[in-house]
């Protein structure tokens, strides 16, 4: 019998079939238009986008009309700042790089302090508020524009947010809430609010946009959301109620997850040893990498013999998902595991070498970065 897998906006687990998650959640699949109109607009197509990495999404082609359309567009994504920041993390963000260059458009980066305050019952405030810094070091280090972003935090932001969410928390009922989420009588009465805040950057765009009389009154920005898949329900709720405050439904765009160095679909932030670590020096990051879970045979020689299973391989996943761009060496590359022509250990080498490179630059920006958190955060 096949094991149930778990997607909640709180817990990741067990093997996920993502055509299951697009009919349970009901959400959309791209469509070779949208790959077109996107790729067009950025002058390539991403390689995330190529493969699938980004694979579901709602109300896409609504925002991609505007844009084309010439219409003010903005983009919203966010990070819940519980932890280091870690490469399963930086995935989407820098696929959300790639479409604000493509279209030029402002993105609203929400911090969510609160959430991870109300939902883990070892961080202290003070210890979110570290994260909350740290995180931000990494997020102005993928390189998003100066004078086109907007990152803040929900407690210091929370003059401007919080009379929004109250639009949204008296129209979201308890019974709604709980069905999406599965809340029960020992939540607290902070997680039940908290899907409040983070639809307010939804609406963000539009009153920004009004503000500086960019539109009319009666206008609204078109918001992409671009997020990995498992926060799709706070959207979703979102979606059910924004119209009746008088501002249009949000589009997303939405990912698969990293996988797990340590076998798996999803990297665990309980578990160091499962991911990579933007802080993580070189020799750390190599000692992760030997480490992994392969698809390799027991012996060297049945490898040889038999091929390793690329599939289940987290090296090749990791090719897959973020470090190998060209497909024709990807495919070469997987296809020579599989035979047997590459062992674990070389495809470990190749890995390892990719990983320390990249690492060691986004370093050297993520030191750059504090010299510029001023033109990128904002609060009350």
């Amino acid at each position: 019998m096949k094991e149930k897998f778990v997607v909640t906006p709180w817990e990741v687990r067990g093997a996920i079939d993502y055509g299951q998650l697009v009919k349970d959640f009901g959400v959309g699949t791209i469509s070779e238009e949208q790959r077109k109109h996107i790729a067009n607009a950025a002058g390539f197509e991403h390689f995330m986008l190529r493969r699938g990495i980004f694979f579901a999404q709602r109300d896409l082609g609504m925002w991609l009309k505007a844009a084309s359309e010439g219409k003010p567009v903005a983009l919203y994504t966010g990070r819940g700042p519980s932890g280091h920041t870690h490469l399963g993390h930086l995935m989407p963000w820098v696929f959300t790089k790639y479409l604000q260059d493509a279209f030029d458009c402002p993105l609203y980066f929400q911090m969510t302090d609160d959430e991870k305050f109300l939902f883990k019952e070892d961080l202290t405030q003070k210890q979110v508020a570290e994260y909350t810094q740290e995180n931000v070091l990494d997020i102005i280090a993928v390189g998003f524009k100066q004078g086109k972003t907007r990152i803040f935090s929900d407690t210091q932001y929370a003059k401007t947010i919080y009379p929004l969410a109250l639009e949204v928390a008296k129209r979201v009922t308890y019974s709604t809430a709980k069905a999406t989420f599965g809340f029960n009588d020992s939540s607290n009465i902070g997680e039940i609010f908290f899907t409040s805040m983070q639809s307010v950057p939804c609406m963000l765009p539009t009153i920004d946009a009004r503000e500086k009389g960019l539109i009319g009154p009666k206008e609204f920005v078109p918001v992409l959301i671009p997020h990995a898949i498992d926060q799709d329900p706070h959207f979703r709720v979102t979606r059910d109620v924004i119209d009746k405050i008088g501002y249009p439904k949000p589009a997303s765009i939405q990912s698969k997850f990293l996988p797990s160095l340590k076998g798996g679909d999803k990297m665990s932030a309980s578990d160091p040893d499962s991911s990579i670590y933007t802080t993580d020096s070189q020799e750390a990051a190599e000692k992760k990498i030997n480490r992994a879970f392969t698809g390799g045979r027991a012996t060297v020689e049945e490898q040889r013999r038999l091929g390793g299973n690329a599939e289940v391989d987290s090296i090749c996943n990791y090719l897959t998902y973020f470090f190998e761009e060209d497909d024709k060496k990807l495919e070469t590359r997987i296809d020579a595991y599989g035979k047997g022509e590459i062992l674990d250990g070389e495809n470990k080498k190749y890995l390892a070498e990719k990983v320390t490179a990249f690492l060691k630059e986004h370093q050297r920006k993520r030191e750059a970065a504090r010299k510029v958190v001023d033109k990128f955060v904002v609060s009350d």
